[in-house]
């Protein structure tokens, strides 16, 4: 049995957000309302730290650390824990958003409007609902289906274009292993430009048809 080879399957590329999109996205909630200032917290979380959806939906109010080196601590697949540190812009809207009023004891960072946790579907559909509002502005999400992993993928490669290692990427997400960071390194266009632009390429010259004298005189003689 371990001896039969894997069947061979398509691959595609890794989606993920342009800055441009992730901006418009992040503009999207009515933050004069308490759902508004909850779905731009969740999806500034999650595009920034690379949270898996269970993990966003799982946190606490003790699992966020807003003092020196302010992170998110959170207990991943495999039921191992890893901590993410937070950027000052994360960190304050964190702040912010933390400092709401309670609609339940012990309710999740990101409850729902009982103070009980947001499920899955809830997630996908608040987002479904700020991306329909963003494309009135950015165009482009018209065309991709903006799910919460694909802001996992944009953060991953925010970090790659940012010249992180591949090890570190692998460390940040969670990964079992740094294979599985190999899937940004070829959905990474910006980047094989950037070595392409190190490169020497051949010398070519675009060849230019030119007629003979025979065919010139029959197509003047028609």
């Amino acid at each position: 049995m371990l001896a039969i080879l894997a069947k061979k399957f398509a691959r595609p590329l890794v989606p993920f957000l342009s800055r441009a999109e992730v901006d418009a996205l992040l503009a999207a909630p009515d933050q004069r309302t308490w759902s508004g200032r909850r779905d731009h917290a969740l999806m500034l979380l999650a595009v920034q730290t690379g949270l898996r959806l269970s993990e966003v939906t799982g946190l606490r109010c003790d699992d966020v650390n807003l003092g020196t080196g302010s992170h998110v601590r959170v207990l991943g697949k495999g039921r191992k824990e890893r901590c993410t540190p937070l950027s000052k812009a994360t960190r304050a809207v964190m702040a912010a958003w933390l400092r709401e009023p309670s609609r339940a004891p012990g309710q999740p960072v990101f409850p729902n409007a009982r103070g009980g946790s947001l499920s899955s579907h809830g997630v996908q559909y608040l987002l479904a609902k700020h991306v329909a509002t963003a494309s009135v502005q950015c165009t482009s999400l018209r065309r991709k289906r903006v799910s919460p992993h694909v802001l996992r993928h944009t953060t991953a490669m925010d970090l790659l274009q940012a010249g992180v290692e591949q090890s570190v990427i692998a460390l940040w997400l969670g990964h079992e292993s740094i294979e599985t960071t190999q899937i940004y390194l070829d959905a990474n266009l910006e980047l094989k430009e950037k070595m392409l632009a190190k490169t020497t390429p051949p010398g070519a010259k675009p060849g230019l048809y030119r007629p003979d004298d025979a065919l010139l005189a029959f197509l003047r003689g028609l």
